[in-house]
C-alpha cells in the first residue's frame, strides 16, 4: 500500500469529524422540563406517575371510546365521573400548553398530532 498513511489519517480524520457532536456535548445534559402544575389542589383523573407515563394511551383510549362508543365519561381513581374531553377537562387545570404540554414534549422531541383537532387554552382564550 502505497498510501497507507493518508488513507489512516484520513480515516482519523473522518471519524474525528463524524463523532464531534458526541464529543462536543459529552458531560452536558438538556435542562429536565419543569412543567407549570396547576395552582388549584384539584384531583387529576388518575394518580400523576400514570399521566407522566401513559397520558396518551388515555386520550387515545378516550377518543375512540367518545368517538366509536359515544361514551363521554370515565370513571376516575377516586370514583368522581370526569368528561372525556382534552379541551374541557385537561385544560381545565393545565392552562397553558406552552407552560404545560410543550415543556415536556420539547424536551423528548415528540409532536403529538393533539392541536391538529383540538384548541390549545390560548386559542380558546384568543376566540372569546
Amino acid at each position: 500500500m502505497y498510501n497507507a498513511g493518508k488513507i489512516i489519517t484520513g480515516i482519523v480524520i473522518f471519524v474525528a469529524i463524524f463523532t464531534l457532536p458526541l464529543w462536543w456535548q459529552l458531560g452536558r445534559a438538556a435542562k429536565v422540563p419543569q412543567p407549570e402544575l396547576p395552582k388549584k389542589e384539584k384531583q387529576c383523573v388518575l394518580d400523576t406517575e400514570y399521566m407522566r407515563t401513559s397520558h396518551m394511551q388515555l386520550l387515545n383510549e378516550w377518543r375512540n371510546s367518545v368517538v366509536r362508543d359515544g361514551n363521554r365519561l370515565f370513571l376516575g381513581q377516586n370514583g368522581k365521573m370526569f368528561n372525556m374531553s382534552l379541551t374541557n377537562e385537561c385544560f381545565r387545570c393545565h392552562q397553558s400548553k406552552k407552560k404545560f404540554c410543550d415543556q415536556c414534549h420539547n424536551y423528548l422531541a415528540v409532536s403529538p398530532y393533539c392541536w391538529e383537532c383540538h384548541l390549545t387554552p390560548e386559542q380558546v382564550k384568543e376566540s372569546k
